[in-house]
């Protein structure tokens, strides 16, 4: 056997578990959107039904009847498209991990794959990802076209395409680690403490700079990463209200991923093998 044919047959044997590994990774893909088409109508009214009530409440029945603000429309769209992605980023990990980790049991068959386990995190925050970003998608028209004054959107397409994903990451990082953390039984508690806090102090239907006149406030909700999500938004959809600084928009983001993501994936680890 010649030189050559040794290394390459040393590079033939490295690549192969890697294609193994990202097979993998595609067939645990697969396998959640089969799941997903098969549930596709209850995803969709978990998605919908909350911000078209707001908007619909908001945006149109109450200035129909003299009650409200016409252009409150424009303040609920950014706000509302940030709360459908952290809700639907944290329930589309966190659910199925309570039941995969409690009584299904799930969770050993996917450990088992030729995949690391941090992978199999991965794929979890992955596969969220993209319900998060479909979300969104679903959502946009609804808060475009319910409003009774339709809301005077100025598109900024680098902005959007930046804050959405890292938008859906923060809230599918921040759904494995509560799933992952959490005892299932105490999961209804958590949302009932973390996910309606975080939704009604996340800068959803008022800007941020809105909150200055209550100093301790404004700067005690900078711990939450809705805020970022909806000033980004704002950015990138209606810019004309203002928002918070690019900086602090990505730098909070950013800071989101990789706190969550971190703390996520320990979680998830810990809990499979222990």
């Amino acid at each position: 056997m010649t030189a050559g044919s040794v290394t390459f047959s040393s590079a033939t044997s490295r690549r192969a578990p890697r294609l193994a590994v990202v097979w993998t990774f595609l067939a645990l893909m697969q396998r959640d959107a089969r799941v997903l088409r098969r549930e596709f109508l209850p995803f969709l009214l978990r998605t919908v039904v909350q911000p078209f009530l707001f908007v619909f409440v908001f945006a149109y029945v109450l200035p129909k009847i003299g009650q409200g603000q016409r252009g409150f429309g424009e303040v609920l769209v950014a706000g509302l498209m940030g709360s459908s992605i952290i809700l639907q980023g944290i329930q589309a990990v966190a659910i199925p991990l309570v039941q995969e980790f409690s009584f299904t049991r799930e969770i050993e068959d996917r450990v088992m794959a030729p995949l690391p386990v941090w992978g199999v995190a991965v794929e979890k925050i992955v596969f969220a990802f993209l319900q998060s970003l479909l979300a969104a998608a679903v959502v946009f028209p609804l808060l475009y076209l319910v409003p009774l004054q339709r809301p005077d959107i100025r598109v900024q397409p680098l902005v959007l395409a930046t804050v959405l994903p890292l938008g859906a990451l923060v809230s599918t990082s921040l759904g494995l680690w509560i799933g992952s953390a959490v005892n299932p039984r105490q999961v209804p508690l958590v949302f009932s403490l973390i996910v309606i806090p975080v939704t009604f102090l996340g800068a959803v239907y008022y800007p941020w700079a809105a909150l200055s006149s209550i100093r301790w406030l404004q700067v005690l909700t900078l711990v939450n990463p809705l805020v970022y999500m909806s000033e980004g938004l704002r950015a990138a959809l209606t810019p004309q209200l203002g928002h918070m600084h690019y900086l602090a928009v990505y730098g909070g983001l950013l800071a989101g991923v990789a706190v969550f993501g971190y703390f996520g994936v320990r979680a998830f680890i810990r809990r499979v093998v222990s």
